[in-house]
C-alpha cells in the first residue's frame, strides 16, 4: 500500500504505533474480544497438542539444568485465553508439574474455567526462575511504518482509522538508527514508495521480557524475515475470521507484521527454525512403520495423525519456517551464541531419563 499526501476529512492522522496499540488493545480492541486469537486464526499453540507437549519436555530439560529448583516459572506471552499454560501443564510429568508455577501474561480478562494453577497477569512476573515462551506476541507488538519519499527520505506513515495512509514527518532519532542498521543498510539503499516496519518496540519489549528472568531461557516464536532479506514493501496486515484482510485500525481484526528478530537478538541469543528446533524436541513428521498397520492397527492410526500433525508443525513454507529466538538466561551459554555442534539449544538439550539414572 503506498502512502498519499493528500487530506483527509473527517478523522485524525496518527502513526501505525499508535492506531494499533489502540485497535488492538484498547477498550473496545481486537484482543479484548471474548472469542479471542483461535477465533480468527491458528497459531501452533492450537494446530496440535504435540506443540505444548515439546515446549514441556523443553521446560523439563531446562529443570535438570537449573538444578531442579523449588519454583519453576512456566512465563506463557501473549497466552490467547491460557491454551499453551493448560497444555504445557497437563503434558509435564507429576514431579515437575508439582513445583512449576505457570503464568499467563494476557491484557484480556481472566477466561472462565482455566486452570487454578495459572496466575493470569498483565505484564510478566519479575526475578523469576524458569521458562519465559513468546509464541506469536511480538510480531503483535505496535510499530511504526516508514516509507520513502520521491527524495529518498523515509517517512512516516500516518493512517486514519478507515486504513486510509497519508506520509508525515521524517523518521529521525533512534527510530532512523534502527532503519539504517537493521532494515536499509547501505548495501539496501531504500528507492521511492519502499516500505519498512520500525522494530525498535519490539527490540525493548524482548528485552524487558528477557530482564524478567532471574535464571532460564526465554524463547521468541514468530514469523520472522532478517537482514539482507527484508521485504521491500513491509508486512503489514490484518487478519479476521481465519483470513488475511487489510489492515484497519478500528478494533475490528488483527493487525500484525512479521519481526526483525535478529534485530531483538543483538544482545545475546540465536535464531533458529521451529523445524528444527520443535525435531529437536522429539517432534518429527516421519511415517509410522507399515508394519504397524498389522500388529496395532489402532496404534498405527493413532501415530498416522500424530505423524500429519508433526509434518504440519515443522512444514517447510509453512509453520516450519517460523524463526525460534533462544536466549538463555544465567545457564548454559549465556551470551545466546549458536551452539557449534548445531544443536539449537545447547547444553540445555539433555536426556533427562539419562540423567535420572546417574
Amino acid at each position: 500500500m503506498r502512502a498519499t499526501t493528500g487530506p483527509r476529512e473527517n478523522g485524525t492522522w496518527r502513526g501505525w504505533r499508535e492506531a494499533t496499540e489502540e485497535a488492538l488493545y484498547g477498550p473496545c480492541g481486537f484482543y479484548r474480544g471474548p472469542e479471542g486469537p483461535a477465533g480468527h486464526f491458528r497459531t501452533s499453540v492450537h494446530a496440535s497438542p504435540l506443540f505444548a507437549g515439546a515446549v514441556a519436555r523443553l521446560l523439563c530439560r531446562l529443570d535438570v539444568a537449573l538444578g531442579r529448583p523449588g519454583e519453576l516459572a512456566f512465563v506463557d506471552m501473549a497466552a490467547g485465553r491460557g491454551e499453551l499454560a493448560a497444555g504445557v501443564l497437563a503434558a509435564l510429568p507429576d514431579e515437575v508439574a508439582a513445583r512449576v508455577r505457570a503464568y499467563a501474561v494476557e491484557r484480556a480478562a481472566r477466561p472462565a474455567g482455566l486452570d487454578a494453577r495459572i496466575s493470569w497477569l498483565a505484564e510478566p512476573p519479575r526475578a523469576v526462575t524458569g521458562l519465559l515462551f513468546a509464541n506469536e506476541w511480538l510480531d503483535n507488538v505496535p510499530v511504526d511504518v516508514a516509507e520513502t519519499d520521491a527524495e529518498g527520505v523515509p517517512r512516516r506513515v500516518l493512517v486514519g482509522a478507515d486504513g486510509s495512509e497519508r506520509l508525515g514527518e521524517p523518521v529521525g532519532g533512534a527510530d532512523a538508527e534502527w532503519l539504517r542498521t537493521w532494515w536499509w543498510t547501505p548495501s539496501a539503499a531504500p528507492s521511492e514508495g519502499t516500505r519498512a516496519e520500525i522494530g525498535l518496540p519490539r527490540d525493548l519489549a524482548w528485552a524487558d521480557a528477557v530482564g524478567s528472568l532471574d535464571r532460564g531461557l526465554a524463547v521468541a516464536v514468530d514469523y520472522a524475515h532478517s537482514a539482507g532479506r527484508r521485504p521491500p514493501f513491509g508486512t503489514l496486515t490484518g487478519f479476521r475470521d481465519g483470513r488475511e484482510t487489510a489492515p484497519v485500525p478500528d478494533g475490528s481484526c488483527d493487525i500484525t507484521a512479521h519481526v526483525a528478530l535478529d534485530a531483538c537478538a543483538r544482545a545475546g541469543g540465536h535464531v533458529t527454525t521451529q523445524r528444527a528446533a520443535l525435531r529437536a524436541l522429539g517432534v518429527s513428521g516421519a511415517r509410522p512403520p507399515l508394519t504397524l498397520a498389522s500388529t496395532d492397527p489402532a496404534g498405527y492410526v493413532r501415530a498416522l495423525a500424530g505423524a500429519g500433525a508433526a509434518a504440519e508443525l515443522t512444514a517447510p513454507g509453512g509453520l516450519g519456517d517460523f524463526g525460534w529466538l533462544i536466549r538463555p538466561v544465567g545457564v548454559g551459554d549465556t551470551r545466546g551464541a549458536a551452539p557449534a555442534d548445531g544443536d539449537p539449544f545447547g547444553a540445555l538439550l539433555v536426556d533427562v531419563s539419562d540423567d535420572e539414572e546417574q
